[in-house]
């Protein structure tokens, strides 16, 4: 077991140094010979599990997870560790639980639109394989929902975008081999999300598809994107866990939307091979889960090096994630894993509104778990000005660059996102270099600055993490009067995903949050297919290139 965090001996120079270089492949095409980061022990990385080969680590005892009464009765509320626990003994079968999942869908589907496609006959056909085929661990047999930009083999990847719209690739993305062919998961299909991975989910043309499965009736209610079909799914019990993808926000604010926990770990610790891209530096693929334990599981399955992806080579081991998302107690008394001192920022509690006022019991609640200490820090110098939009936008170059020959040819590939793609092709490169050079000095800032009086820091929002690569969490710490979720942020040190699921577990064990569901939408007619969603509802050219990711 881990008797220290993986953030307590990283080399944070070392991770200030591969991140400019980093930024310098990003303009030059992204090619090998970033450098390693040190751990304490000296110790730059372990042989990763191969994608596709069996990974042991999803087989640990704390993997699995006694189910509550109410999971059992219902085989779509279970979480990854229950219906692991039950797979493992015998007291269900993958093809019972996708079945399960699939009536669900069959009812439900028409009304939340959370996938682009659903792969039926292919779920039920490795459900049954699943069943003769030894254990492979927690994902053994779990259905699980699969953003519509990482590759599967065959099968449309469509990024819900018109560029894309007949493209089947020839293999998986990596990160869905390690979860299907190396951990046993099964994908029940492809989810919506904002066409490029830019917005909330929409078709190309901007008509909003997706909805909060929180407010299944009411499309204006924000769901969170990009990765909303995936939130959906998750959240409305069509799928136990799934894949999403973060440059702005993509994996934490739908999770906060839907009342999940949604794990950005940092970028490199999950390859991003066989997934469409957004931005070099900025793309992050990571798990939409319930609890803490699942996004466990599936980060733990899905990181590792890649020799397809330089990003994820020479980077410190992968922590023991799935214990360090299991509560640790003494004397019968909850107690955190590591102490943690939890940063909170200027004014995070301040006010009385449902937010602020959710705020102030979360930090209550964590202050009395043993081993919490909440502490005041200072935002970095110039925060506002390295944060604020100026430098933010120099993620769009990046983001244009693989897609300059459709600019080129027709700008009506792009629908209505079009305007976010010109920026960047029409943003100047002084521009650019001026705003990587900001980047380098908000990272030294905030490691040198805001992580001197702290180990985690609570957010106001991703983009200053997503900027410079640094992980982070979303999980669900109360509700408004009208019964919508509210989330919160924490964000950690280079490859602290495992302290912050240690956070976060202690959280849950004393929370009840992350374990309420919606209700059941009222059942679409039959004949309804995708005109359940009310018709009218359209994000403009303006809007979408105001709320891009």
């Amino acid at each position: 077991m881990s008797t220290a965090p993986a953030d307590h001996g990283v080399d944070r120079r070392a991770f200030l140094a591969r991140t400019a270089a980093l930024a310098t492949a990003s303009a030059v095409g992204g090619v090998v010979g970033l450098p390693a980061v040190a751990s304490a022990a000296g110790t730059t990385r372990t042989p990763a599990v191969p994608a596709g080969r069996y990974n042991p680590a999803l087989a640990v005892p704390n993997a699995y997870v006694k189910p509550r009464p109410e999971a059992v009765a219902d085989p779509t509320e279970l979480t990854i560790a229950e219906a692991a626990w039950l797979i493992r003994a015998g007291k269900l079968t993958p093809e019972k639980l996708v079945e399960a999942y699939l009536a669900r869908i069959s009812r439900y589907e028409p009304t939340y639109q959370a996938f682009n496609l659903v792969l039926a006959d292919q779920a039920v056909k490795a459900a049954r394989a699943m069943a003769r085929k030894p254990h492979r661990g927690a994902l053994h047999g779990i259905p699980l929902a699969i953003k519509d930009n990482y590759y599967t083999a065959g099968v449309p990847t469509t990024a819900n975008s018109y560029l894309f719209a007949d493209f089947r690739p020839p293999y998986d993305a990596t990160a869905v081999t390690r979860l299907v062919t190396g951990g046993g998961a099964i994908a029940l299909g492809k989810t919506q999300m904002g066409p490029l991975a830019t917005t909330r989910a929409t078709t190309p043309s901007g008509v909003v598809t997706t909805v909060n499965a929180w407010t299944p009736t009411n499309p204006a209610t924000d769901p969170g994107g990009s990765s909303t079909g995936t939130a959906t799914a998750v959240a409305g019990r069509l799928a136990t866990s799934g894949t999403g993808t973060q440059t702005g926000g993509s994996i934490t604010a739908p999770s906060n939307a839907q009342n999940l926990t949604g794990l950005k770990p940092t970028m490199g610790r999950v390859s991003l091979h066989g997934i469409i891209p957004l931005s070099y530096t900025r793309d992050h693929p990571g798990p939409l889960a319930r609890d803490a334990k699942d996004a466990a599981i599936m980060l733990t399955a899905m990181a590792g090096e890649d020799p397809a992806d330089p990003r994820s080579q020479g980077l410190p081991e992968v922590p023991e994630l799935i214990d360090a998302a299991t509560p640790t107690y003494q004397a019968g008394k909850l107690k955190l894993r590591w102490k943690t001192r939890i940063g909170v920022l200027p004014d995070f509690t301040a006010g009385t509104s449902e937010t602020a006022l959710a705020r102030q019991a979360y930090l209550a609640k964590l202050a009395a778990i043993t081993g919490a200490t909440i502490v005041d820090v200072p935002l970095p110098d110039e925060w506002d000005l390295l944060t604020g939009s100026a430098f933010n936008n120099v993620r769009l170059p990046e983001r244009t660059e693989p897609f300059l020959p459709y600019l080129r040819t027709d700008l009506r590939g792009f629908g209505v996102s079009v305007t976010g793609w010109l920026q960047g092709a029409l943003l100047g490169g002084g521009e650019f270099i001026t705003g990587q050079r900001a980047k380098l000095l908000l990272m030294e800032r905030v490691l040198d600055q805001l992580f001197a009086h702290c180990d985690v820091v609570v957010q106001t929002g991703p983009v200053p993490f997503d900027i410079l690569g640094l992980p982070e969490i979303g999980f669900p710490i109360g509700f408004t009067g009208a019964g919508l979720p509210i989330g919160t942020i924490l964000g950690g040190l280079p490859y602290g995903e495992d302290r912050l699921l240690s956070v976060v577990a202690a959280y849950q064990a004393v929370t009840d949050w992350h374990l309420r569901r919606p209700a059941d939408p009222p059942a679409a007619p039959a004949t309804a297919g995708r005109s359940a969603v009310p018709a009218g509802l359209r994000l403009s050219a303006e809007e979408v290139a105001r709320l891009s990711q």
